[in-house]
Parts: structure tokens; C-alpha cells; sequence
């Protein structure tokens, strides 16, 4: 089924950035949105992204082809409740928050689960809002789909070729295996780098001395913590049983590199430490926060034949060499869909004048 139009309730940084994709890549699809701010709408048809200048009310978008769920995801289940009896038939229904086990039962409970399938890009930033959303946010980008029980095969099939057009890269989960993958891999991380940063604040002495000398490990590893704290406090009432557990887990790490330290055991150490460092060497592409020290930048860069192709050619023929390049496809908390690692600061900031003269958008920590 051809799509033609697709509504949005709520349009911040992921909402954002789908619609200013599909202008890019689907213009004659008819993106209509609304939200909880006016000035976001208004910003939103002034740039030309979508079709309204006003606030919409639910009954308009529920006849859409799709409606994406944008706002945060305790806020997405009251629009539920609210569209259920204005969807039409051949609507379906996502949404885009990082946490699936809470919606997916409130789609259950209100016999939603042939209209609804869930979503999750796993791409964003620190940063939020309709002004920081980008057309190239999502591409390369792996795009979680998790059907519901009564998810038709052909309603998958749209959804799949939907964010195939968005250049993302989709991945078919049940919602359970997703909810504690992410809950992992991402939800985790952001306790520790909030966790490890008021630690540090409270044991800092008067003088800040530990605030003042904060560099390399501390910034890379607690960056994330700079994140919404709303949205991190949504996240964990969300996920709260997939996150005790892992912290539990984690806290058994802890102590196993604590027994290690306390008995001055080397051989535990240094098989601990090993196995660690090989598991983290094994990732398709090494990301920022690692020690020591990377001169790494990080690029939009167009989906198309050649492209990287000729911007390694680009910096070659200006004496740039490159240590490693890769494209990511988990994008959370990073910028750019290009990871580039120079050999050395002069080598990075001298690649970043470069490509920027040559109307590439590059991102630097």
C-alpha cells in the first residue's frame, strides 16, 4: 500500500528528524504534526517540513497512514486511550521511545495490537528539541521494530520498507529481548555516568580540585550524563525490573574487580582487564570515551555510491591520513552516521577545516 500522508504527536529531536528525512528522501509524502508547543509547529512549516501551521487536533492525524508517537513514552500511553476509537483501519501506529514492555501491554490492554507496532532508532544526541533535529540523524542507523502478537505480516512489510526509506537499517525484535538489550546497552550506562558523576561531586573537596583536573576517562565516560533528566527519569519507571537487574549484575562486576584489587590477585586482574578489553576491541567500530586518548571526528554523510570514497580521497590529497573509519549504526548519544579517528590532534583539526571548507557537516568532542 502506497504511503501518502504520515502525522506526528510530538516532533523533538527523533519525531524531528524522521520528518526531515522523508522531505528529503520522500517529498511527496504529506507530513502533517502537532505538539505540545505551538512554535515548534510553526518553526516546522516554516522550514517546509510539514503541511499545518496550527495545532491538529487527534481526529485529523488518525486518519493518516501512519502515526509516529513522539513524546515521552508515559505521555505516549495517554494518546492511546485517545486514538483508539478515531484510527482508521488501514492506520498503523508506532512510536519511538527506547523502551517497548509498557506500551506494548497498554496496546494489549486496549485491543490495539492490530493497528500498533513499535519503534525505536537507535540514534540521537544529548541534545533535544525540533531545532537539533537533522535529515541524517537516522541514516545507517539500526531501527528496532517490534511487532505486537496480531501484527499482520504485510503491515510489518510497510513498516519495514518505511524505514528503509529513511536509510536506517531495520532489525525485527520481540519487545522483551529489546527492552533488555537496551536496557543494557544504553539504559545502564546512563546510571553509571550519572551515578559515577555525583560521586565525584560529593567526595570533591572544598578547593574543586577533582572538577578542575576532570579530563580524558571522566569526560568520555560520563558525557551521556549531560543527558534530559526527564527523559531518564520516563526510562527507568519504564524499564525499572530490566534495569534492577542489571544493576544488580553490575554490582556483582564490581565486585569481582574489588575481590581482585583487595587480594592483589595480578592473574585475576589481568584476565579480567583482558577479557574486557578483547570484547571491546571486537566492536565493529571503536567509539569516543575509550583510553588512551583519540583525535576522533564524526560526519553526515550522504548514502550514496562512492561517497566515502571520496572523502578519504578528499583528505588523502591533502597529507590527511586516516587511523579508522566505520560507519555506525547504533547512533545514540552520537553525532554524525561517519566515525573517522585521525593519528593525532593536528591531523584532526586540519581534517575538520577541510571538510567543512568542502561543505561537509562535521562534529568534534
Amino acid at each position: 500500500m502506497k504511503i501518502t500522508t504520515i502525522g506526528f504527536i510530538g516532533l523533538g529531536l527523533i519525531g524531528g528528524s524522521i520528518a526531515k528525512t522523508l522531505k528529503r528522501v520522500a517529498p511527496q509524502i504529506k507530513l502533517y504534526a502537532t505538539s505540545g508547543h505551538l512554535s515548534t509547529i510553526t518553526q516546522a512549516f516554516q522550514e517546509g517540513i510539514i503541511e499545518n501551521d496550527c495545532l491538529l487536533p487527534l481526529e485529523t492525524l488518525a486518519q493518516m497512514d501512519f502515526i509516529f508517537l513522539c513524546t515521552p513514552v508515559q505521555q505516549n500511553l495517554s494518546y492511546l486511550k485517545q486514538l483508539k476509537p478515531l484510527l482508521s483501519s488501514n492506520t498503523i501506529l508506532t512510536d519511538v521511545g527506547s523502551v517497548k514492555g509498557d506500551i506494548h501491554r497498554a496496546v494489549a490492554k486496549l485491543n490495539l495490537e492490530d493497528h500498533f507496532i513499535g519503534g525505536h532508532p537507535m540514534a540521537g544526541s544529548e541534545k533535544t528539541g525540533f531545532a537539533n533535529a537533522t535529515a541524517y540523524l537516522l541514516e545507517n542507523a539500526y531501527y528496532v521494530i517490534t511487532p505486537t502478537a496480531k501484527t499482520s505480516p504485510e503491515n510489518i512489510e510497510r513498516y519495514r520498507k518505511l524505514v528503509l526509506l529513511l536509510d536506517a537499517i531495520p532489525l525485527i525484535l520481540d519487545d522483551h529481548a529489546h527492552d533488555f538489550a537496551t536496557a543494557s546497552i544504553s539504559h545502564l550506562p546512563h546510571m553509571l555516568a550519572y551515578s559515577l558523576v555525583n560521586l565525584v561531586k560529593e567526595i570533591d573537596d572544598p578547593k574543586q580540585t577533582m572538577k578542575t583536573i576532570a579530563a580524558g576517562g571522566f569526560r568520555d565516560m560520563t558525557r551521556i550524563a549531560a543527558s534530559s533528566p526527564v527523559m531518564w527519569q520516563d526510562i527507568c519507571l519504564s524499564n525499572k525490573e530490566n534495569l534492577l537487574q542489571l544493576l544488580d549484575l553490575y554490582s556483582g562486576q564490581l565486585q569481582k574487580v574489588k575481590a581482585a584489587i583487595a587480594s592483589e590477585d595480578k592473574d585475576k586482574m589481568y584476565a579480567y582487564f583482558s577479557d574486557a578489553k578483547e570484547y571491546r576491541d571486537s566492536l565493529t567500530v571503536r567509539q569516543a570515551g575509550t583510553i588512551p586518548q583519540a583525535y576522533e571526528l564524526y560526519c553526515d554523510i550522504i548514502n550514496e555510491v562512492g561517497g566515502i570514497a571520496t572523502l578519504a580521497t578528499l583528505l588523502a590529497s591533502n597529507g590527511i591520513s586516516i587511523k579508522n573509519i566505520g560507519i555506525l549504526h547504533n547512533r545514540e548519544y552520537e553525532d554524525g552516521v561517519l566515525h573517522m579517528e585521525l593519528y593525532d590532534a593536528n591531523a584532526r583539526d586540519a581534517a575538520v577545516a577541510l571538510l567543512r571548507k568542502n561543505h561537509y557537516t562535521v562534529y568534534q568532542r
